[in-house]
């Protein structure tokens, strides 16, 4: 059944948004930026630390950096549990960041009525809380000062992605694999590019679309890369051998002409080497009053297994780490929806959770989003600058033993009652 909630703001930012990341399962990254026009609208990436308030998932800003005249549109991250790696998409090219995490005390933090920019390293410090409840501090055994996590960023290379002649270059979308060893890039000269990850050395440069790219992922097992782009094709590829292994198609409604728009690899609960496919499906006009789809593929197969009807185009996609969830995101209305992956039924819709479309999704880490009766819980950002945080909780289901001993009653006293009435 489905659940209508309000969006809960997790955090703001002081520019507009378009991708989200997990960082690991404390920390998330949001990025975008107002672009190369002098707008005053900043540049960059935020982290923020995750915790919960009792009531609430809340995030307190770890880090802001500052990326100079070039937006982040998209982006991808990756973490050994040592070393962090972030690559941002800045116009043609794609940037590669090294972070280091350390633990400070609160009296080694910048005190400032406003943030201070370190010039050097782009990094603003931010006003440190001095509430001792605050959950992202933690104490000093030997003194009472209060110690907080601080990343450092170092700038690493930079590759250009797209090679497009018509108009000047752009990367949209990049993906990092799970194992953090390749690396997908797509713009618009229509190329999928697979590299070795962080070297950035150039693996595959598959000609994959005759259009801009719009989205890529890789499977689970990292057998696969999916591709979609706006020449309205998907195709699934071979990561050694940069072969195409199947190609999406479908029977459209009246024949009509959709576009795939978002896709997304999600492993299947209890067996991590299948792996679930889900494609978003607009019609070519946006506005136009045919349904926008989610669908859930047999990626195997290069069939649809079932289909969710939206009645607005949708525009953002994500799936949890467990596979249990998928999330979508909507053009208009700036709304959210939480489904079952298997059924696609919906377990949550939150109307109007932006002010603008939904730009990107993400979901917490199983981990972290298990505290306090919640089973999933999935950020949505915007270029209203707002981080929104929804959540799914438990759904209450009567435990077996109770069940038998219900009916053990009802057949009892359906006993008696026969008896007493000498049937």
């Amino acid at each position: 059944m489905s659940k209508t909630q309000d969006g809960k703001v997790f955090a703001k930012v002081e520019f507009p948004l378009y991708s989200v990341e997990v960082l690991d399962s404390r920390h998330v990254l949001v990025a975008g930026g107002g672009g190369a026009a002098k707008t005053g609208v900043d540049n960059g990436f935020e982290i923020f630390e995750v915790s919960h308030d009792g009531e609430n998932f809340v995030g307190e800003a770890a880090l802001t950096h500052d990326t100079g005249s070039n937006a982040v549109m998209n982006c991808a991250c990756h973490t050994d549990g040592r070393k962090y790696f972030l690559v941002c998409g800045q116009e043609s090219h794609c940037q590669l960041y090294n972070a280091n995490i350390s633990v400070t005390k609160e009296s080694d933090v910048i005190h400032n009525k406003d943030d201070k920019k370190d010039e050097k390293s782009g990094i603003r410090q931010r006003k440190s809380v001095s509430n001792g409840s605050n959950p992202n501090q933690r104490t000093d055994s030997n003194s009472n000062a209060f110690k907080k996590l601080q990343f450092k960023i170092n700038l690493g290379d930079s590759i250009q992605t797209d090679f497009s002649e018509g108009e000047p270059p752009l990367q949209r979308v990049v993906r990092i694999s799970r194992s953090g060893q390749l690396m997908a890039t797509g713009g618009l000269d229509g190329h999928l590019r697979v590299w070795q990850f962080p070297s950035m050395e150039l693996i595959h440069d598959i000609s994959a679309h005759t259009n801009e790219l719009d989205d890529i992922d890789f499977s689970p097992d990292e057998k696969w890369v999916v591709s979609v782009g706006k020449d309205a094709g998907g195709h699934i590829w071979d990561c050694a051998k940069a072969a195409r292994v199947k190609t999406l198609t479908w029977e459209t409604p009246e024949k009509a002409k959709f576009l795939f728009k978002r896709c997304r690899f999600g492993i299947v609960e209890g067996n991590k080497s299948r792996s679930r496919l889900f494609v978003l499906a607009n019609p070519v006009s946006g506005r136009s009053k045919k349904n926008s789809y989610l669908q859930f593929w047999n990626p195997q197969e290069g069939s649809i297994v079932n289909v969710w009807p939206s009645s607005e185009s949708l525009s953002a996609l994500a799936v949890s780490d467990c596979g249990r969830f998928v999330a979508a995101g909507t053009m208009f209305t700036g709304s959210v929806h939480v489904l079952i992956a298997f059924s696609l039924q919906q377990v949550l819709h939150v109307p109007k959770a932006h002010n603008m479309f939904v730009t990107g999704l993400a979901f917490l880490p199983s981990a972290t989003a298990s505290a306090d009766c919640v089973e999933a819980a999935v950020l949505s950002i915007s270029v209203d600058k707002k981080v929104c945080v929804h959540t799914v909780h438990e759904r209450r289901t009567m435990p077996s033993w109770v069940a038998i001993v219900l009916i053990i009653l009802i057949l009892f006293l359906t006993f008696v009652l026969c008896s007493v009435l000498g049937l």
